[in-house]
């Protein structure tokens, strides 16, 4: 690991981490009290996404959308209006909108190919967004004089790294550069994300083989044909088995190549130092 103890974390005059879990437990969270510090430099792969290399997928689809009303598509043929994505570290909607919900076109679904190769668009991005870091590591000393680093990841992430490989591309372009955090969630933690996704379903990542596998599992226990799916229904049946999905993969990746830290202490966390000693405790 980049920091082998405690003293070893503390005494660096370079602090730099990878924060990855389950979106909801406090990535974010902690990644702004760092911001906040004026020492460190915040990194959110989301937004990287969402800009860098969906950007352009995204406007397009708005675009599309504009293009079904003639008084805007007029304009957009003229040139005369412009239509962006207004993405930012708090609000990533406009690239869970792009990734959509397959199912019944009636309810907002989307046909599950296209549901498909936005998924695989998404992976391709986010796999550059992640090998993006040792980037934006030396952007952040250089340009701006930041001595410390967070990389706030996905909550999908853990999709495209394997944990069971040691020579994962991914994380051997990452792990001497930063140290990954597990943000572990209990079992209250699962079951209030579960509710909160459920009254609120948006578009999630998932790995393609586990996608295809929840989608058939899913068309036989309801007995639908796919055109007839409830976007939101398949979405919140999804969320339970994604849960259960990732959470063995974020353990393996904290045992192999980091360390992890309990969604309750890192909810106590409130200042620069709060943190510091919390993954020195982790490192004890």
């Amino acid at each position: 690991m980049l920091y082998n103890s405690p003293q070893e974390w503390l005494n660096a005059p370079h602090k730099r981490v990878m924060l990855f879990g389950m979106s909801g437990l406090g990535k974010t969270y902690v990644s702004n009290i760092l911001r906040a510090s004026g020492d460190w430099f915040h990194y959110s792969v989301d937004y990287r996404i969402g800009t860098r290399y969906m950007g352009e997928h995204i406007v397009d689809n708005f675009k599309a959308e504009a293009m079904r009303n003639p008084f805007l598509a007029e304009l957009l043929r003229s040139d005369s209006i412009y239509i962006g994505s207004n993405i930012t570290f708090e609000n990533l909607s406009p690239l869970s909108t792009y990734l959509g919900k397959p199912g019944n076109p009636l309810l907002g679904g989307i046909p599950f190919s296209e549901y498909l190769r936005r998924q695989r668009q998404h992976r391709q991005a986010e796999v550059a967004a992640m090998q993006d870091t040792v980037y934006f590591i030396s952007r952040g000393q250089n340009i701006y004089g930041y001595d410390s680093f967070v990389c706030d990841t996905s909550g999908s992430m853990v999709e495209v790294v394997n944990p069971e490989d040691s020579e994962d591309p991914v994380m051997r372009a990452l792990e001497k550069h930063v140290l990954p955090v597990w943000i572990r969630g209990n079992d209250s933690h699962v079951e209030a994300l579960a509710e909160r996704f459920s009254t609120a379903p948006k578009p999630m990542y998932y790995q393609e083989d586990f996608l295809k596998t929840a989608w058939d599992e899913y068309l036989g226990i309801h007995d639908v044909t796919p055109n007839k799916v409830d976007p939101d229904d398949f979405i919140r049946w999804g969320f339970r088995q994604l849960l259960t999905h990732r959470l063995p993969r974020y353990s393996a990746i904290a045992q192999r190549w980091g360390v992890t830290v309990d969604a309750d202490d890192v909810a106590q966390v409130r200042d620069v130092t709060d943190f510091q000693q919390l993954i020195a405790d982790s490192l004890a």
